[in-house]
């Protein structure tokens, strides 16, 4: 029985009733256990990123989900969610094999690393936000062959314009500046590695309305080498702080200080009716529930911080400030 070899339970129970009979003993399982050490290396699925980093590249495009799912959703105004299904390594040419033959593929450069990543999205879920952008209800058509020349300057502007958010999901590991380079719909024609390299292709599950698909973001070995070390543990677990230099401080008071806000001096509120409101003429008087002898609040960028009473200076309308409104005043209010 190989090592890790998962039975079922008609073989448990073979297994069991072997033992008790005398038919199998534990020592032989025990021998044959110890004789099978060697265990078989497949080189071309070289394991070149450890779990480790694996996980890292999760939390990355996890992000990254969240991210699309607030850009769809805006951008079709449907229920859109994306999240991460999966997070694997495997050879170029396996990956190549797994995905249609006809699909959405997009070739990005993400300077400064090296190399390029390519995006693919299932053909479900193109054409669905095809669908919504062109005004329907996000219906999937599958005839990615044919598409039109319009359909296809729609469909990757939509798509440049998502995956600009890898920028975002990127920063807390380094600094990329995803551009767009190729628009393919045969992975045949798009060899960016050798096919035994190492890629890690991260799934990420499509749902827009009632279609599913997926999306799968494929980052060769050479791509993530010089970054390698930040994929660890220890670098995401980094609390040390750089101070802040004594220039930059300045400078970002003195910011800060010419500023500009909005003062508003409220003399009150009132509630009327939509057809009161249609029905105001010139002359008309509207009741406030400010009384006259209530001091006047002033709102700084919409929000209240001083107490005033209203008056004038040399002919001008002007209010003077009596005391702050506090957190805890606003609070009970």
């Amino acid at each position: 029985m190989p090592s890790g070899e998962i039975l079922s339970q008609s073989e448990i129970d073979a297994l069991l009733s072997a033992l008790s009979t005398g038919e199998v003993s534990a020592d032989e399982i025990k021998k044959e256990e110890e004789e099978k050490k060697v265990r078989t290396y497949d080189f071309k699925r070289a394991l070149r990123f450890s779990k480790e980093q694996i996980r890292s590249l999760t939390r990355i495009h996890d992000n990254l989900a969240r991210l699309l799912t607030t850009y769809f959703s805006a951008k079709l105004r449907t229920y859109v969610h994306v999240e991460v299904a999966s997070a694997d390594q495997i050879p170029y040419e396996e990956f190549v094999r797994s995905i249609p033959k006809m699909t959405v593929l997009y070739l990005y450069d993400v300077p400064p690393l090296e190399g390029r990543i390519l995006i693919e999205i299932n053909p479900n879920i193109a054409y669905s936000m095809l669908d919504r952008v062109l005004g329907g209800i996000g219906t999937s058509i599958n005839k990615i062959d044919q598409l039109t020349d319009i359909e296809s300057k729609i469909m990757t502007t939509l798509f440049e314009e998502a995956f600009e958010q890898l920028q975002d999901a990127w920063e807390t590991v380094t600094h990329i500046e995803p551009r767009l380079q190729n628009f393919e719909v045969n992975p045949q024609f798009l060899q960016m590695v050798s096919p035994n390299e190492t890629v890690v292709v991260i799934s990420l599950n499509t749902v827009i309305g009632e279609t599913s698909g997926m999306i799968n973001i494929c980052i060769p070995h050479i791509v993530l080498e010089p970054i390698i070390s930040k994929l660890s543990v220890t670098y995401w677990m980094q609390t040390e702080k750089k101070d802040t230099q004594p220039e930059k401080l300045t400078a970002l008071k003195d910011h800060i200080r010419h500023s500009k806000l909005s003062i508003v001096a409220e003399l009150g509120q009132s509630e009327i009716t939509i057809e009161e409101f249609l029905n105001l003429n010139i002359g008309d008087c509207i009741e406030l529930k400010q009384k006259i002898d209530e001091p006047v609040v002033i709102k700084i960028g919409n929000q209240p911080k001083f107490n005033a009473q209203p008056g004038k200076v040399n002919n001008k309308l002007a209010i003077q400030i009596l005391d702050e409104i506090k957190e805890r005043e606003m609070d009970d209010e």
